[in-house]
């Protein structure tokens, strides 16, 4: 009987260790993970996130901004930025203008002048300045500005041109973009904004700098200007995309006109 009784105990004692390691080495099944395969899936909640408004309007790097001088962008979200912008357009669109002339002066001129620039570190924006400033022609203005940069004698000799006694280079394309890319480094350095240099080129450092002082404003878009100064670049910012998108602002297509040299030019045209 003792040994029965303890063969029934041997057994029943391993059973129960033999299920114990059973039920410990079984990994448990996370029940967030077992779902019924008819149950509804559940609904993701729309949840509207809060714009990231900048303050800071005038930044050269914004997408939406296609218009820029000199990779500085124009705050086209200013509605008086905006206004001016659209003014000048409209004045050098194909309606106004009739800029099919200018286009062929910059196919032959850009190839002079772009170079230079380059060589001096100005920027190829400043190109459009002969456009506005004479429409690329060497006539000489009421105030005596002559060549396509329009240089005043005076200062035309500052910056190495010889002016007088029968000479004025002032035509001379090379040369006098020579000078006038020696005097927009120069603003550059004094007003530390491609905008501003090109704003003095036009009104003369000197007032500009005290424009600047008076109204303790550096921004060329955000001062108050006479009125040629303060729709100078806006200008040359018109001049730019039409002359890059014709086809936008009036001219249907481009074509190819054979000039008796037997060179071609390229023409927009309406």
């Amino acid at each position: 009987m003792t040994k029965r009784h303890l063969i029934t105990c041997s057994v029943i004692v391993l059973l129960v260790i033999i299920s114990a390691i059973n039920i410990c080495g079984t990994k448990a099944v996370p029940t967030a993970n077992i779902r019924n395969e008819k149950a509804p899936l559940p609904v993701a909640k729309t949840v509207k996130l809060s714009p990231r408004i900048s303050t800071f309007i005038y930044k050269s790097n914004e997408v939406v901004n296609e218009y820029s001088f000199a990779n500085e962008a124009v705050p086209v979200r200013d509605a008086g930025v905006t206004r001016k912008l659209k003014r000048s357009l409209q004045m050098h669109s194909f309606k106004c203008v009739q800029s099919n002339i200018l286009q062929s002066k910059a196919e032959k001129l850009f190839p002079i002048i772009e170079p230079i620039l380059k060589a001096y570190g100005i920027p190829d924006d400043f190109k459009y300045i002969p456009l506005v400033e004479s429409g690329l022609c060497e006539g000489t203005s009421p105030r005596g500005a002559r060549g396509l940069w329009q240089f005043m004698p005076g200062t035309a000799r500052t910056y190495g041109l010889k002016v007088g006694h029968g000479i004025d280079e002032r035509l001379n394309i090379r040369k006098s973009t020579g000078a006038a890319c020696k005097y927009i480094k120069e603003l550059y350095v004094e007003f530390n904004s491609w905008t501003l240099a090109a704003a003095a080129y036009n009104n003369g450092s000197i007032k500009l700098a005290k424009s600047i002082n008076r109204q303790n404003e550096d921004n060329y878009f955000r001062m108050h200007l006479n009125r040629e100064t303060g729709n100078y670049v806006y200008n040359l910012i018109a001049m730019k995309a039409i002359i890059t998108q014709p086809k936008k602002y009036g001219y249907d297509y481009y074509a190819i006109k054979d000039l008796s040299s037997g060179s071609f030019e390229l023409l927009a045209v309406n």
